[in-house]
């Protein structure tokens, strides 16, 4: 058993494809052609970090409840963590791709983090080694 795909919801899919393959270097697993529950056209959109197993589904807001939550999926708290094997490498990838961090870089017991946001503004962890 295992976690195959979580969700973000975003106000549009190309701006989101382009920040997750371009700023956090994912890879665009799939982009398809889909309907929803009552007919209307959508896309399929699934992001995955190089050789990670669980996926990130993005899917773009629907109705005013939805376009509430992009942002704010986590209640204004850390919901996502990409972890990392050189956080300071990766840190300054994303830095120099636009990525915003939030917080500056810390140690603690589990390792190095800093918070940044995604493309809707939801808080990730980037976490490394110590």
């Amino acid at each position: 058993m295992r976690i195959d795909l979580v969700t973000i919801i975003v106000d549009d899919y190309d701006r989101a494809i382009a920040f997750f393959t371009g700023a956090l270097g994912f890879e665009l697993a799939e982009d398809s052609p889909s309907l929803t529950n009552d007919g209307r056209p959508k896309r399929w959109v699934v992001v995955r970090p190089p050789g990670g197993g669980t996926g990130v589904l993005l899917a773009r807001a629907d109705g005013e409840r939805q376009r509430a939550a992009v942002g704010d999926q986590a209640a204004g708290r850390v919901g996502f963590f990409l972890r990392v094997d050189d956080f300071e490498a990766a840190r300054a990838r994303m830095t120099t791709a636009g990525v915003e961090f939030v917080t500056a870089p810390r140690t603690e017991p589990y390792g190095r983090v800093a918070v940044f946001l995604d493309v809707a503004g939801n808080r990730w962890d980037l976490l490394g080694p110590a």
